[in-house]
């Protein structure tokens, strides 16, 4: 179900008639406009991409139900020692690559702690947002996202400055 948008634009009639009406005409008519016009919108589907048009470029709207609710968003999580430190590699599922419902990251993060109760800590759900939010769209078959609790936790914002490796690059390029 798609919940429309509602715009009031008899306001914007009543103001705009004088000057449509006014162009090339010395005494322009009176427009009657109704003030309580309203216009129904409804938004189309959002894509994962923005779309280029002739004119400039669209961005969809964002989806307002989640096509991917009762799909798991995570296949596995599974904990790695590799020689720069403890590492957890996150495996999203099918779903989880293309779930855009903005809800959806937070169920996803539930999904990770669940799996691995240990990776609760801001440094490794900032990293993993911008990996949900970033790295998906960069990389969308990047077979793992690495979350690395050893990283600084400077923030989401600085865990996006950093392309998702606060502290410096990945040494294992993952």
């Amino acid at each position: 179900m798609r919940h429309s948008v509602r715009r009031v634009v008899g306001a914007v009639l009543l103001a705009a008639a004088p000057a449509a009406a006014g162009c090339g005409a010395e005494d322009p008519a009176p427009v009657a406009a109704e003030p309580s016009v309203t216009t129904t919108i409804t938004p189309p589907a959002r894509t994962a991409t923005p779309t280029a048009t002739g004119t400039g470029s669209t961005f969809a709207a964002m989806p307002t139900v989640d096509e991917y609710a009762d799909s798991a968003l995570i296949d596995r999580s599974e904990w790695g020692d590799d020689p720069d430190g403890r590492r957890l590699r996150v495996y999203p599922s099918p779903a989880g690559r293309a779930d855009t419902f903005p809800a959806a990251l937070d169920r996803a993060w539930g999904e990770v702690v669940t799996a691995a109760p240990d990776a609760d800590s801001p440094g490794m759900y900032d990293q993993f947002k911008c990996h949900w939010e970033w790295a998906r769209l960069v990389a969308p078959d990047k077979p793992s996202w690495n979350l690395e609790p050893w990283r600084p936790a400077p923030g989401y914002q600085g865990t996006v400055q950093a392309r998702c490796n606060p502290g410096g690059p990945d040494p294992a390029g993952n």
